[in-house]
């Protein structure tokens, strides 16, 4: 992360109904929110010798704590 795209813009993309693409320990994710302080994670990729559940609530408290270790950050519009 280059310090430029903070947390808190990162929250505000969220509230906004942005869906983020990352990848953190080289897995790739969609996150969007579902409800005020809860997140929904979707795995994208899929590694048979370290299996991860393909779906999974977080609080904002576990989103703000994998934020520094996200890579490749992606965002686009939610399909309303």
């Amino acid at each position: 992360m280059d310090g430029k795209y903070t947390f808190e813009r990162f929250e505000e993309e969220l509230d906004m109904g942005y869906q983020i693409y990352y990848t953190y320990v080289r897995n790739r994710y969609l996150l969007f929110k579902t409800n005020e302080n809860c997140y929904t994670q979707k795995l994208l990729s899929v590694h048979s010798k370290n299996p991860q559940p393909v779906m999974s609530m977080l609080t904002k408290k576990r989103v703000k704590e994998m934020f520094p270790f996200m890579e490749n950050i992606e965002y686009k519009a939610a399909n309303n």
